[in-house]
């Protein structure tokens, strides 16, 4: 600290001067360059909220604890999943991943289990199920609440027994998979809205993951935009790079579809642009141009029965592909979907079949 009364005139007025330029120099902004990109596994990110998930995978991928995976469509839950399969003890061994909401509540069962020769008709050989499949290594069931509850009871029974039968079997088999789910639902939301039984939840949540959304991931967006772009670069050969316009939208859009979203927009983008990428538009399809994309059209005089397909396979559309919503949505039980929708397979292979007859 200075004397005051030590300094001479001239120091007493160029101390003030020079401590305020001192103090501005301080305070002035310095532009915000965003770290380097950083992998763990099959994952990339450089945020706190990603190492936190970097933490959390390496303390149990070298453990056999059934892990629950929770985070928002398009976040990359699978990619947590092999991750931990990766880095585990089980890594040399299959990684089996299963959409559960993908597979119809007739075969489920079926498919998850196995069945045996003649178990029902058409059932001409033994046949494998996912669980016996991914034996010794791990078995990631995706979409865990779109499994029917009364699938999910044998499930548990599997996980607190470490046994399953075949459908139509009676021997019982020693389940050596380890187990890992994902939903993108709050599980407790899920078991309140009878999605989730509650015991397979706290069977399944041994060590739960909670996957941040992209828009928390602060850095990561731009950090990922740019990873993409190289990759696409490289693949064809291109030095694109993106405008300054682009990197403020990145920062601005709240990417609900999260990171399979925003690979897909840099990848659209690129296709579009020649040297400069502009991630102008970043909603995947412009409505606009046809008007409200939510509603159908039917002619005077369309049969109810085709107005209630086409009516069935664009709700379908809608909740992507997600069968337990569409049938919420169209007011149906999830049971009166499926059956829709495998007399609709059964009439187009009936159809296939009469074209084979005619044409021969």
């Amino acid at each position: 600290m200075y004397d005051a009364m030590a300094m001479t005139d001239t120091e007493a007025v160029s101390l003030p001067f020079m401590e305020t330029i001192r103090d501005r120099l301080l305070i002035v902004p310095k532009p915000h360059k965003p770290e380097k990109l950083q992998s763990f596994g099959l994952l990339y990110g450089s945020s706190p909220a990603m190492h936190a998930v970097y933490d959390l995978i390496g303390r149990v991928a070298q453990t056999d604890a059934t892990v629950l995976i929770v985070g928002e469509s398009g976040s990359g839950k699978e990619l947590v999943a092999n991750t931990i399969h990766r880095m585990g003890a089980r890594a040399k061994q299959p990684f089996v991943a299963v959409n559960c909401g993908a597979i119809p509540a007739t075969l489920i069962e079926a498919e998850l289990f196995g069945y045996e020769k003649g178990a029902f008709t058409g059932a001409a050989k033994t046949h494998r199920g996912y669980l016996e499949r991914a034996s010794g290594g791990t078995l990631f069931l995706d979409e865990i609440t779109e499994m029917p509850l009364e699938m999910q009871v044998r499930l548990l029974r599997v996980l607190e027994t470490g046994t399953f039968c075949r459908v139509g079997g009676d021997q019982e088999i020693r389940a050596e998979a380890r187990i890992m789910a994902a939903t993108n639902r709050d599980p407790a939301t899920a078991v309140a809205d009878n999605f989730l039984r509650e015991d397979l939840m706290y069977r399944l949540a041994v060590f739960p993951i909670n996957l941040p959304p992209l828009r928390a991931r602060g850095d990561d967006v731009e950090l990922l935009a740019r990873h993409f772009l190289a990759e696409l670069n490289l693949a064809a050969g291109a030095s694109k790079t993106l405008s300054k316009a682009s990197l403020a939208l990145l920062r601005t859009h709240p990417w609900p579809g999260n990171v399979r979203e925003l690979k897909n927009c840099v990848q659209r983008a690129f296709i579009l642009c020649d040297d400069e990428v502009e991630l102008q538009g970043l909603a995947p399809v412009n409505r606009s141009a046809a008007g409200d994309g939510s509603c159908l059209r039917f002619s005077i005089g369309t049969p109810l029965a085709v107005m209630e397909k086409k009516t069935i396979f664009a709700t379908l559309e809608h909740c992507s592909g997600n069968k337990r919503r569409a049938a919420e949505v169209l007011g149906v039980s999830l049971k009166t979907l499926y059956n829709r929708l495998a007399e609709y397979a059964a009439d187009a292979a009936d159809m296939g079949q009469q074209r084979v007859t005619h044409a021969s």
